[in-house]
């Protein structure tokens, strides 16, 4: 009857922190009551390397994510909206940059603030954006460049 006790008591002490580690990780990830959120749009040439949930980043902080990605039949762009925290204002000359956390990392949007006193609003687009650079293609034009030698 000792081992069917200490079986339970194993069983409900794994359980309890099965949940508690449940409880913690809902409340580190997930939806903030605090701040509302506001979508503003870009078009980037390639947004290779990014996808829905991609960090956006504002001097090394996560300031929201890529909610939507698409293209754009007409110009053939990659046509994204980013969802950013509703406290965080950004001017409206602010720049959009696909950069890479390292050379083994993954990417992320990366927002080069402006200088303009008027800030976005929800449904505002972004127009200076710079798409992300492919490590691939860069080093084949380096080894190209070398072979002409």
């Amino acid at each position: 009857m000792s081992e069917n006790t200490t079986e339970v008591a194993v069983g409900g002490l794994v359980l309890a922190l099965a949940i508690g580690f449940a409880l913690f990780v809902f409340q580190s990830t997930g939806p903030s009551s605090s701040s509302t959120s506001y979508a503003i749009n870009a078009s980037f040439r390639s947004a290779e390397g990014i996808t829905v949930g991609t960090d956006v980043r504002l001097a090394g902080v996560k300031v929201g994510s890529v909610s939507a990605l698409d293209l754009a039949s007409n110009t053939y762009q990659a046509v994204s909206v980013l969802e950013l925290k509703g406290d965080i204002r950004i001017p409206e000359d602010s720049a959009l940059v696909i950069s890479s956390e390292g050379l083994l990392g993954g990417n992320f949007v990366e927002i080069i603030p402006g200088a303009s006193f008027d800030y976005l609003a929800s449904g505002d687009e972004i127009v200076d954006t710079q798409g992300s650079v492919s490590l691939m293609s860069l080093l084949m034009k380096f080894v190209s460049s070398g072979q002409d030698r």
